[in-house]
């Protein structure tokens, strides 16, 4: 009966507990889930590309910060200077891209992000647009601010050469979170749940 109940004891202590599922959001009008942490970063806010009057769903993204690089905003809510920190502030940072229309082309998602950049340097621009092609739904883009203004790409889980600039990662994160973005409504989604992030 001893042997027994040692052996029960040893299959349970050396069975792995089973992780906890990580706690998501939904992108409401996608339906595209994000995880609330990315390692030790924190999703601050999601939201969601359309194009065209029709509304077409192109991609949700989500927007994903080290809350010690915001410090400084504990407490104050929604301000400019949060917005300009998103751009500029040297503190880790990323971009996932989820992208939801069935198929988009290279040259459709080069187009678009090659009007964004229209004031960056043009040799950085056609370096980062040459990281791009077909995409499908289901696909997902990475874009991450290393300190120091390096911005890492991934591509579908292919990591790309880095682009060590910090005016050019200003400018892709700037896309977003700019005074200009490219869509105002994405602006505040990215920002949706600093409250509770930074309390």
């Amino acid at each position: 009966m001893k042997q027994v109940l040692a052996a029960v004891l040893a299959t349970t202590l050396g069975t792995p507990a089973f992780a906890a599922p990580a706690e998501q959001i939904t992108e409401p009008s996608s339906g595209v889930k994000f995880d609330t942490q990315a390692g030790d970063l924190q999703l601050l806010g999601v939201g969601l590309r359309t194009r065209t009057m029709l509304k077409v769903k192109v991609y949700a993204l989500g927007l994903y910060v080290d809350p010690a690089g915001l410090a400084a905003h504990k407490g104050k809510g929604v301000t400019p200077a949060l917005y300009k920190d998103l751009v500029w502030g040297d503190f880790r940072r990323e971009i996932r891209m989820k992208f939801v229309r069935e198929s988009v082309t290279a040259d459709q998602i080069r187009g678009a992000f090659r009007e964004s950049l229209g004031g960056a340097e043009k040799a950085k621009v056609e370096a980062f647009l040459a990281y791009f092609g077909d995409t499908k739904a289901g696909d997902e883009y990475l874009m991450r601010w290393v300190p120091g203004g390096t911005l890492e790409v991934s591509i579908a889980g292919q990591a790309k050469p880095p682009i060590a600039d910090k005016n050019f990662a200003a400018a892709v994160f700037a896309i977003w979170l700019g005074d200009k973005p490219i869509q105002e409504d994405i602006k505040k989604g990215l920002v949706a749940r600093a409250a509770e992030v930074l309390k």
